[in-house]
């Protein structure tokens, strides 16, 4: 009987000492680990890319971490789209060169398209809401696909200024409609993914700007 508690008791110890090992992950060296930590603080802002496509079970993975992001009241306010036709970011890119007021690509020596030299790219619609939560809803569901991205490999960068273009141009207006977006939903951000050609170093973060409320 008391070989049998002692077992027992042995086994309860192995048990949380697993649960314990599973909250606070070591390495072999006995540091504290963490993946998803890990992960936040590798991922960069990629704007080269090689040629390679990424494939579209990639694409839907990742577009599916994306709409399981936080969301108000999960009202889910988005639509997403994924595009990877090289026809559509060819076709696109000459309408934006030729129309935008900015130089596009003169500088790059490696310019591929206007969306930031991506094979692939996520575009994110809401409506407007006078709370702005459908605005937040969308950053967070970029966040995820940004985390995502990194975790399988792929590169990522979060694009305003195409949007703008894309939103504004008169000549850009039929890649919009390919889009098929709902009616009352506006394009609001796109995500350029990848296989990154480049690997940009760390910008300094201000911690400063993290306090406490005493």
């Amino acid at each position: 009987m008391k070989k049998t508690v002692i077992l027992i008791q042995a086994a309860l110890m192995l048990m949380m000492a697993s649960g314990c090992c599973q909250n606070a992950p070591q390495n072999t060296e006995g540091e504290m680990t963490n993946p998803v930590i890990e992960n936040i603080m590798a991922r960069r802002s990629v704007r080269h890319y090689t040629d390679q496509a990424v494939s579209r079970e990639l694409l839907q993975q990742i577009a599916e971490c994306g709409v399981n992001a936080p969301n108000a009241m999960n009202h889910q306010q988005w639509e997403v789209r994924i595009i990877d036709s090289q026809e559509y970011f060819d076709g696109l890119t000459q309408v934006l060169k030729e129309k935008s007021p900015y130089p596009m690509g003169d500088d790059d020596p490696k310019f591929r398209n206007c969306l930031r030299n991506a094979t692939a790219a996520i575009a994110v619609a809401c409506p407007d809401d006078e709370s702005g939560m459908c605005l937040i809803n969308v950053g967070l569901l970029c966040e995820n696909v940004c985390l995502a991205a990194k975790s399988l490999g792929l590169g990522s960068v979060v694009m305003a200024g195409p949007v703008m273009m894309i939103n504004s141009i008169p000549e850009a207006k039929p890649f919009l409609d390919r889009l098929n977006f709902s009616e009352g939903y506006k394009l609001r951000v796109i995500v350029g993914l990848g296989y990154p050609d480049e690997e940009p170093q760390a910008r300094p973060r201000d911690l400063g700007k993290i306090k406490f409320v005493e």
